[in-house]
């Protein structure tokens, strides 16, 4: 049974989303500005732990964070042509500023290989700058039609890597250990969302890239999500800018660049991965409130008891749990059970007069909503027990949505396994197809190639289109 004011997700999924994000108080509609929106505090929490994990792992692979401007010459854009042709339709431009036309119109970022290629082209001369390995947090706009929260919207927040490199090798290594060492094991780890790891067909692919690269999630609809990107861009950037260096041999090479990035909409899939109809359900380790306590009293002289109590048994979380003791004097428990339950808490210890008579506390998980998830737990030992509860939870969500993904995947041997499949997740599928064949493919099941998995089966097979005997497998899904 669905919480009050939540669309039960079987009904309908994409207002049970916005039901969610409204309830668990994570984003408002910024109406006065198309198609963005305002981050709240308990949304921008998510993004700064997200934020917080990633940094350190990106910084931990040898990156340095960096800024640049928001403002692009548009003849930066119009360098690239690929590029432009991809982000054409959904460029901003500022004409005029300071109550005078400018002499050449600047976009609004969608993303920065441009701008940041014009600086590297400035500061790599020789083989011993290189690798020159930059992030950068910030946001982007692009022009978005059609905008769901966290997911698609005009403005979002990001990071964006732009790497130099001396050779396709080094570049090449660059992408695939973004991927696997920094996306894939943040969002497996931390986020508990298996992913699949794999190369973009060229229809996919970022627009003036050489290869791109993804892990792809599945939501509880079935329906694909990236989560991540990364981009060997070869030496097209590197030749538009004329980013190039001298190599040892005291010969001007063109460098090999790389981008690579992941945004906000991995709220979205967070969001989707594990909520159910009571509200957000947030792994413990990516959660900024991992514990919230809430006392229970009549009077004044029990509430002295318990805070007191409360305060002994909270000493010990310092650095050690991420907690909250709600006692606002306004609200009610059950208000503040409803609460904390839609803003995805993974647990809540409660405590009143009765438990200090017995030496416990109750104490519920959020990944198992009503009475099965609650519990009564001596107060010694209590910090370890939660420690280890918190563990369970996060190990328990990972299961839950690895388990899902592999009910709803599918082999497909034809092409129509591959529309049943569609309908009701993944489908894994031989592919020896052109481009044209996949444009057919979307346009009659509203489905695309995900990725062609960077693991593959040691058989060959046929395709599921033409028929053709292929050499690889791909995934195919619906997705956001």
């Amino acid at each position: 049974m669905a919480k009050d004011g939540i669309t039960p997700r079987s009904e309908d999924y994409a207002q049970w989303y916005l039901d969610i994000v409204r309830g668990a108080d994570l984003a408002d509609y910024a109406e006065v500005v198309r198609g963005c929106i305002v981050f709240k505090p308990t949304g921008y929490a998510l993004w700064e732990a997200i934020q917080s994990g990633l940094d350190q792992r990106i910084k931990a692979t040898g990156h340095q964070n960096a800024y640049f401007p928001l403002l692009i010459p548009k003849s930066f854009l119009m360098k690239e042509a690929e590029h432009v042709e991809g982000f054409a339709p959904e460029v901003a431009e500022v004409t005029h500023a300071g109550g005078e036309k400018l002499a050449e119109p600047y976009v609004v970022r969608p993303t920065s290989e441009t701008i940041i290629g014009y600086f590297y082209a400035k500061w790599v001369h020789s083989w011993r700058d290189l690798p020159l390995l930059i992030n950068q947090w910030a946001n982007v706009m692009r022009w978005e039609m059609r905008t769901r929260p966290f997911l698609r919207t005009t403005e979002f927040l990001w990071q964006e890597g732009h790497t130099v490199h001396a050779s396709e090798k080094d570049a090449e290594r660059e992408t695939l250990l973004i991927l696997h060492e920094v996306y894939a094991d943040f969002v497996e780890k931390e986020m508990a969302i298996p992913v699949i790891r794999g190369r973009k067909t060229e229809k996919e692919q970022f627009a003036g890239a050489l290869r791109s690269y993804a892990i792809e999630a599945m939501m509880q609809d079935g329906r694909a999500l990236q989560a991540g990107t990364s981009h060997n861009l070869g030496q097209n950037f590197a030749k538009a800018f004329d980013i190039a260096y001298t190599d040892q041999k005291n010969q001007l090479q063109h460098a090999w660049t790389t981008s690579w990035g992941v945004s906000t909409r991995l709220i979205g899939a967070l969001i989707m991965a594990h909520s159910d109809d009571e509200g957000l359900v947030v792994p413990p380790r990516i959660a900024p409130l991992q514990v919230v306590v809430v006392p229970i009293f009549k009077t004044d002289s029990e509430r002295l008891r318990v805070q007191e109590v409360m305060r002994c048994l909270t000493v010990e979380w310092q650095g050690r749990l991420r907690f909250k003791v709600d006692d606002r004097d306004q609200f009610s428990p059950g208000y503040k059970f409803n609460e904390w339950e839609l803003k995805g808490v993974p647990v809540r210890v409660e405590i009143g007069p009765k438990d200090i008579d017995k030496g416990t506390v109750a104490v519920a998980r959020r990944d198992v909503p009503g009475k099965p998830g609650k519990s009564f737990v001596p107060q010694r030992g209590l910090t370890e027990y939660l420690e280890g509860l918190l563990a369970s939870i996060q190990q328990s969500l990972y299961g839950r949505a690895l388990k899902f993904r592999e009910e709803h995947t599918y082999e497909a041997g034809s092409y129509r396994e591959l529309k049943d499949g569609v309908e009701k997740g993944f489908v894994r599928a031989y592919w020896a197809g052109t481009r044209e064949d996949e444009d057919k493919i979307q346009e009659e099941t509203g489905a695309t190639i995900r990725v062609i998995p960077l693991e593959q089966p040691p058989e060959r097979g046929k395709c599921v289109y033409t028929g053709k005997e292929a050499s690889q497998m791909v995934v195919f899904a619906r997705a956001y």
